[in-house]
């Protein structure tokens, strides 16, 4: 089925950035057909959509993200991230059944679409992955994930407890049933949690295979100084150092945060092509730090923008990522530090390249995947109309403009209302299944 966009302010994001006023898309089943000024012979679309006073965008694509996590929001305040992981975070991921990481999941993807998400790279827990794969299936979510890999550590509960065998035998089955699934919306990516959690040999045994069989990596690096210190004292290196001397670098290689990189471990990043997530709302929460994203930028580093996890955001809104980032980097290096339109792409563009998935997501172009978002540019926080509608959007938008969001051609939100879930049920069981997790993983302490 064709489907006509028309009277729509389109931002492509294409490879000359072309903004087109009172303009038209046309998409075909799953892809796009034409942008800008459609040819009178291909308006017999069955189906169109007056995108007047909206702009056409490409969907989010979160870089970093923890759906096993969304039943934990609000439960793990005040917290660095050592003692956030040690005593909030991994007893509850413990604690966890396939049952509530499904109503987990669900919840995030709901969020996720919501808010004009059409992908993302997430990093489960060590079990039940396989019910974030089914979640993403039957909603129409673009996901690349991976189990959360842990065979070493200091105060781990013993249910995430792995050896090195089977930490890699789970991943590879996953990897085998999940990558390229549903038409390849569902791609698989290895998650070694970070250098404290993963011996030497689990991160050569991921870096090897996954190399040989054209599979992504997403780990942390460099998020928090008391971490850097820790991995500097187990291992002998510098953290990122470390990282790319076991063969966790690359195109295909995201690592999250990058807060405390030094220069030389910039310059293998850069050298590499390994992508650097920043999460401004989870390193500000945490009292991490602050990236250096425009020196990245200025490195040729690419960069992709996340919400991390609700536990430590405590949302998924990657539109209070976007003007966060626009805006806290200003401190340090002046006004303008990151434009509006490099934010942007670190939102779309970025991600996709990310998941080296650049050449079908990120931009809206002719032959792309129909993966979009039509956004109300009309409400009060927006007027007036100044022109430069990618300045608009990222300083003053919110998620609650986005009006319809498509996936796979698939409208999955349509004037608001979620089409592949039903809101109020994933709410519902999310606050059941959340009450109960809490209970089991604290159950012991009281």
């Amino acid at each position: 089925m064709q489907l006509l966009i028309t009277n729509a302010t389109l931002v492509t994001l294409n490879a000359d950035r072309e903004i087109f006023k009172s303009a038209e898309m046309l998409i075909d089943q799953d892809r796009i057909v034409q942008v800008g000024r459609i040819q009178r012979s291909s308006r017999a679309a069955l189906r169109t959509i007056d995108g007047s006073g909206m702009a056409v965008l490409p969907g989010f694509i979160h870089g970093h993200l923890h759906a096993c996590q969304t039943l934990f929001r609000n439960t793990a305040n005040g917290y660095s991230l050592l003692p956030w992981l040690s005593q909030r975070i991994w007893p509850m991921e413990a604690a966890h059944t396939e049952v509530s990481v499904r109503a987990s999941a669900d919840l995030t993807f709901a969020e996720l679409i919501k808010t004009g998400a059409t992908g993302a790279l997430d990093m489960g827990t060590v079990h039940h992955t396989d019910a974030i794969f089914e979640s993403a299936q039957t909603c129409g979510f673009r996901l690349t994930g991976g189990k959360a890999m842990m065979d070493i550590g200091h105060n781990v509960p013993a249910r995430l407890q792995e050896t090195t065998q089977s930490s890699m035998q789970e991943s590879v089955r996953l990897a085998k049933s999940w990558h390229q699934a549903a038409g390849g919306r569902l791609r698989y990516a290895f998650a070694p949690r970070f250098a404290l959690s993963c011996s030497k040999g689990l991160l050569e045994g991921v870096a090897n295979y996954a190399l040989a069989n054209g599979l992504g990596i997403h780990t942390h690096a460099s998020e928090n100084v008391e971490e850097c210190e820790a991995v500097r004292a187990q291992t002998g290196k510098e953290n990122v150092t470390y990282l790319d001397e076991v063969g966790i670098r690359g195109r295909h290689v995201t690592l999250a945060h990058g807060i405390w990189l030094n220069s030389r471990e910039r310059q293998q990043v850069a050298q590499s092509g390994t992508t650097v997530c920043h999460c401004p709302s989870s390193n500000l929460k945490l009292a991490s730090g602050i990236a250096d994203i425009p020196g990245m930028l200025k490195a040729k580093i690419n960069v992709s923008l996340g919400a991390d996890g609700a536990a430590c955001n405590n949302n998924l809104d990657i539109w209070t990522e976007m003007r966060l980032a626009s805006l806290i980097h200003n401190l340090k290096g002046g006004s303008r530090s990151i434009s509006p339109e490099e934010v942007l792409e670190m939102a779309t563009l970025g991600g996709a390249r990310a998941l080296n998935i650049d050449d079908q997501v990120g931009s809206l172009a002719p032959g792309k995947k129909a993966d979009f978002m039509m956004v109300d540019l009309r409400p009060l926080h927006a007027v007036p109309d100044s022109g430069d509608v990618v300045s608009q959007l990222v300083y003053s938008g919110h998620s609650e403009d986005v009006r319809h969001v498509f996936i796979d051609g698939q409208w999955v939100l349509r004037d608001r209302v979620l089409q592949t879930l039903d809101e109020d049920a994933v709410k519902l069981e999310a606050q059941v299944q959340s009450k109960h997790l809490i209970a089991r993983a604290f159950s012991e302490l009281r």
